[in-house]
């Protein structure tokens, strides 16, 4: 089914449904950005500024380290790093000498680590002093020949400095015989910021971001660097009110998650934006930020925004700086648009997709104010379809559920080192994202489900997100998940996990008074458990995999 004759008239005004991409590699946009804004800061790091000229010059002093330390264009960097200048700095030093940055979640076990360190081949790994342990156990076990130690301190402003001991004598005790372990300032002390001629090319493999493993064993997305281009040119469209050179965006996604690394950390560098960093993404800490430093931009994901919204000091604060909210990595419920946007006044805009597509597909932008729950419409130059879900070769008429599938630039050349996997998702070039949607007759993508959290009742397809959806609507649910548990008589049925408002009761009976109120009978959740909180991935995504291991 084709929709490019009705999707892109819904477009903001200006926006092509194709673009003629600009095929500069992300470490040449730096560069753009620092011949075009010289002075005007680049990151903001707890008050720290890094002008885009002096981010260029720091970008191509590690780009010499590396080379000096034996990284060859195709190589494998891995990082290990919370959102400290260090990780950018890293990342297009990386790109500029033609090497792929695998990126690792700080959080991760030492079994986790182990897993992908050793699935990307990695050969250099940068990591804080805090993570040091950890390191060290997994080291042998994996290819990896270097260790760059970075401190949390590095580049804070005085007297912040001072507050964070470096943790240096402790941490290399272990190691003081190794000569293949170096501490970043000291690399890049060694070396002057004179210019580093890119080697990243159009078609070369960029990074290697991972699916977190949140449906499995993680794997490897290979995105090139016209797949991580693509996809900030394209998404770049969809935010007209926001000026090149003179916005900040708040970098509440980390950057080792997709939403981060292509829709924060590259998007800033494209558009010349301040990167105001947020080492730990907790509302307390966002709420000083977002008064200290105003940002026009915050993006998150639909937990962080709860979260605010239910912290009293978010209500006291002057929010007028801020010119739009993005939302993205799980699905924004309508209530939570309806109260930032009585609150603050901003546009918010949903954004739809995967890792495997650097990671964004398609968004609902700010203009558009009669689609609720959409996930909006695909990017320029993206097609859509939906398939049937038991059978990806037929096609699903509009207002039919169906597996939801890419085609676009920004679709990843596969998995690394997987080809059977590859070969499971990518087909004649388009790509299986496992959801379900329902696309409507102007083109409005509205996701449903993930396919594999489907829950199969008495022969009635249930789509967990839709009750999750009406149980938030409830004033006093501040957050709930839906999963399909054994049932002798339905095959499966409905149990909802449901966290209370703070200072509010709640009790069984009122969440079914509610639910039949506003679901047919066979959605209704038949099992009701209280939780304190719900166990979120580490950019504050509900894990239904965890609580499907509640008893």
């Amino acid at each position: 089914m084709a929709f490019e004759r009705i999707w892109h008239k819904r477009y903001p005004p200006g926006v092509p449904a194709e673009l003629v991409f600009d095929r500069r590699t992300m470490p040449e946009f730096l560069t753009r950005a620092s011949e075009r804004y010289p002075s005007r800061a680049a990151i903001n790091y707890m008050g720290k500024l890094i002008s885009f000229q002096e981010l260029e010059g720091l970008v191509n002093r590690f780009a010499m380290a590396l080379m000096d330390i034996g990284v060859k264009k195709g190589d494998k960097v891995a990082m290990l790093l919370p959102n400290i200048p260090q990780i950018v700095i890293a990342n297009f030093a990386t790109f500029r000498i033609g090497g792929v940055t695998a990126m690792n979640n700080p959080l991760y076990t030492e079994r986790e680590l182990l897993h992908q360190l050793n699935d990307a081949e990695a050969k250099v790994l940068i990591t804080l002093d805090l993570l040091f342990p950890k390191v060290l156990n997994v080291w042998p076990e994996t290819g990896i020949e270097t260790v760059i130690v970075c401190h949390i301190n590095d580049y804070l402003p005085f007297p912040k400095k001072q507050l964070f001991p470096i943790v240096k004598k402790q941490m290399f005790r272990r190691v003081e015989t190794r000569a293949n372990v170096h501490e970043f300032m000291d690399l890049m002390n060694r070396y002057p910021p004179d210019p580093v001629k890119n080697a990243a090319r159009w078609e070369d493999l960029g990074a290697l971001l991972y699916t977190g493993g949140t449906t499995g064993v993680s794997k490897g997305a290979m995105l090139t660097h016209a797949n991580l281009s693509s996809n900030v040119q394209q998404t770049r469209q969809f935010l007209p009110d926001f000026i090149d050179g003179a916005e900040q965006g708040l970098a509440i996604f980390p950057f080792f998650h997709s939403a981060g690394f292509t829709g924060v950390q590259n998007m800033c560098i494209y558009a010349g934006w301040t990167n105001i960093l947020v080492p730990r993404p907790e509302p307390g800490i966002i709420i000083d930020l977002l008064k200290k430093y105003r940002p026009t931009l915050v993006p998150g994901v639909p937990t962080i925004f709860v979260g605010l919204l239910n912290h009293p000091k978010f209500h006291t604060l002057d929010l007028s700086c801020i010119k739009g909210f993005v939302a993205g990595a799980a699905p924004l419920t309508s209530d939570t648009i309806a109260k930032l946007k009585a609150l603050t006044g901003a546009g918010i805009a949903n954004i739809y997709g995967l890792t495997e597509t650097s990671p964004m597909g398609t968004i609902l932008h700010a203009g558009v104010t009669d689609k609720p729950g959409s996930v909006g419409l695909p990017l320029p130059n993206t097609d859509v379809k939906l398939v049937d879900i038991n059978d990806d070769t037929l096609t699903v008429a509009c207002g039919q559920p169906g597996e939801v599938c890419f085609k676009g630039p920004q679709v990843m050349l596969g998995y690394y080192n997987k080809p059977d996997e590859t070969d499971k998702v990518i087909k004649e070039g388009w790509l299986l994202t496992g959801d379900i949607g329902i696309m409507d007759d102007e083109g409005f993508l509205f996701i449903v489900d993930r396919k594999k959290d489907m829950i199969i009742a008495g022969g009635f397809n249930i789509y967990p997100n839709e009750i999750d959806e009406i149980l938030t609507t409830h004033p006093k649910i501040l957050e709930a998940c839906t999963i399909g548990v054994p049932d002798e008589y339905r095959g499966e049925t409905v149990k909802s996990f449901v966290v209370v408002t703070p200072g509010e009761t709640l009790s069984i009976t009122e969440i079914d008074e509610w639910c039949r109120e506003r679901l047919s009978a066979f959605k209704v959740p038949r099992q009701i458990a209280f939780m304190d909180s719900l166990p979120k991935s580490a950019v504050g995504k509900i894990l239904r995999k965890e609580l499907r291991k509640v008893k």
